[in-house]
């Protein structure tokens, strides 16, 4: 097996899915009550398992499926404290591993486009770009009034992070540019303040609350897992394959859930 494969998206997500699928199980395990759990599921399936035999009898039906709404609160309730354990830390590892595999690096030589909103409609006079070498402008900026946005169309000749400047009011702000084919930590935006905003979809520190600059981001492309001929996106195949992966280790384990 190469080193080639094991790097790839698709395999990345197989591997994290299962590890992620066991940790889950384990997880879920150790922090439940697994006796009550198992009582509560039991107690369930009598409760159905009645409403099929005494389906002609009114009375049983109704009085089970009154059982049943009561049991399935009591299980949610065993269930819900383990989940919140689960679902948790998971939700912030998702988010970091989106950072590599939400989108794909700018490809080299491809027209892409760097948007800046700014806070006032009179603060995009003064704005300029400054760009590295490997990094060219291919039309002039576009001002967006209406929205307060500069719209500058670029291109990079070369793989590699680059870093752009935009400079307004005598204060300059950084944007990180990743161009190639590699699995790099990509940040779509940059922002100023919006604090869970930025925990989930940026990967860059703050703008300063002073800066004249709202935000500053970069419409990389979205990538696709290639899975028997059809494009998908990373955190729908990694939710099938974690929750196939837990069924198959809760089973292999012995965890009720």
């Amino acid at each position: 097996m190469s080193m080639s494969w094991l790097t790839s998206p698709l395999s990345i997500v197989i591997i994290v899915s299962l590890v992620i699928g066991l940790l889950m199980v384990v997880l879920f395990g150790y922090t439940s009550d697994q006796k009550a759990i198992g009582i509560a599921k039991d107690q369930l399936k009598a409760h159905l398992l009645a409403v099929r035999l005494y389906r002609d009898q009114i009375p049983v039906v109704m009085g089970s499926y009154g059982k049943i709404l009561r049991g399935t609160g009591r299980y949610l309730k065993l269930a819900f404290k383990p989940l919140l354990y689960v679902i948790i830390p998971i939700t912030l590892l998702m988010v970091q591993i989106d950072r590599y595999l939400g989108q794909t690096p700018l490809p080299e030589n491809t027209p892409f486009l760097l948007t800046v909103h700014m806070t006032a409609n009179d603060a995009m006079n003064d704005v300029t770009l400054e760009l590295p070498p490997e990094i060219t402008m291919t039309a002039p900026p576009v001002h967006i009034p209406a929205s307060n946005d500069i719209v500058w169309r670029l291109v990079g000749s070369k793989e590699g992070k680059y870093e752009v400047k935009i400079s307004s009011a005598g204060q300059t702000a950084e944007k990180a540019v990743c161009v190639g084919t590699d699995l790099p930590r990509i940040s779509t935006i940059r922002l100023r303040g919006q604090f869970w905003e930025r925990m989930f979809s940026s990967a860059e520190p703050a703008l300063p609350e002073n800066s004249p600059i709202e935000s500053i981001s970069i419409n990389y492309p979205d990538r696709d897992i290639q899975v028997a001929g059809y494009g998908m996106n990373w955190i729908w195949l990694f939710f099938i394959l974690s929750m196939v992966a837990g069924f198959i280790f809760k089973e292999l384990l012995g965890i009720q859930i």
